[in-house]
């Protein structure tokens, strides 16, 4: 099975899934189209969350850095008047100085990501969506900005005229991922930001033909027609389509089964389930109720 996933709903998912799907039969397809590098090293929000939560140690409160991390490191750089874009843990900057180095000596994300997993004792495959550079940029009344610019550093306040993957158009999809898509038959499109976390991943070439003939299962992220947390509502308008189940539907394309929230409006055919993980014991609930559907289908 492939789960193709953004950086908190997704993750939530993967909690309840490692419980119950052997760790060969697990792989997880991330996007990379948030990532952004700062102080001479790549910080890759979306891999890393994903990656702390099949390491174990993740931070479930924020579901950003890693549980118990300090901060010694961001507070210093401040005190010297170097403000952050992204403040990191002691710990999550240990992550990413090593990612960054690997990469300068000359490995790809795909190289550094399997290092890191394998450093961690994560037994699921890991992939980055490409080994390319794509970036998700918001254009804004005040010009264009990119993702975490808009939501870190002006805390998703801009208004949103519009946005595009910058560099999707060159871009190729990690030979990881093409192996998977060779290879694998199931397709979990997690609850993720289906404009900025799960958009990419389908826009890069050829990825949308490939999933063709697959069996395609899709978690909507809103939860009684609203995201959980983040600007999924804001981008979904700006993108064109409604900010409902429907709008997401008309994202995702062609898959074979659509869930959705038990409060959702959506009056297409979908199975409804409580979508809303609060909690271990909720990610477990939905990640039992999936794994039946994917196993009738």
């Amino acid at each position: 099975m492939i789960v193709l996933s953004g950086g908190t709903g997704t993750p939530k998912l993967l909690r309840g899934l490692t419980n119950l799907v052997e760790p060969s039969r697990l792989s997880v397809v991330v996007n990379t189209a948030e990532d952004i590098w700062a102080l001479g090293n790549l910080i890759s929000p979306d891999l890393d969350t994903v990656v702390y939560t099949l390491a174990g140690i993740g931070n479930e409160e924020k579901w950003w850095g890693i549980k118990g991390d300090t901060h010694h490191t961001s507070q210093f750089l401040r005190s010297l008047g170097c403000q952050e874009l992204m403040a990191l843990g002691d710990k999550g900057r240990a992550i990413n100085i090593l990612r960054s180095e690997l990469l300068r000596q000359g490995r790809s994300l795909s190289g550094a990501t399997d290092a890191l997993t394998k450093a961690l004792g994560i037994k699921n495959t890991v992939i980055p969506m490409t080994d390319d550079r794509v970036s998700t940029m918001i254009k804004t009344p005040e010009g264009e900005i990119h993702f975490q610019e808009f939501w870190v550093g002006r805390k998703g306040q801009p208004k949103v005229l519009a946005l595009h993957y910058q560099g999707i158009e060159d871009a190729k999809p990690s030979p990881g991922f093409l192996e998977l898509l060779d290879s694998e038959d199931e397709i979990l499109i997690g609850p993720s930001n289906p404009v900025t976390s799960i958009g990419p991943i389908l826009s890069l070439p050829g990825v949308r033909e490939r999933l063709k003939g697959k069996r395609i299962l899709a978690v909507s992220p809103l939860v009684g027609n609203k995201p959980v947390s983040g600007p999924a509502a804001k981008f979904m308008t700006a993108f064109g389509v409604p900010a409902n189940d429907d709008g997401v539907k008309a994202i995702l394309g062609d898959i074979d089964t659509f869930v959705v929230d038990r409060g959702s409006s959506y009056e297409g055919e979908c199975v409804r389930l409580d979508t809303l993980m609060r909690t271990g014991e909720d990610s477990l609930r939905l990640a039992r109720d999936l794994v039946e559907l994917i196993s009738c289908s």
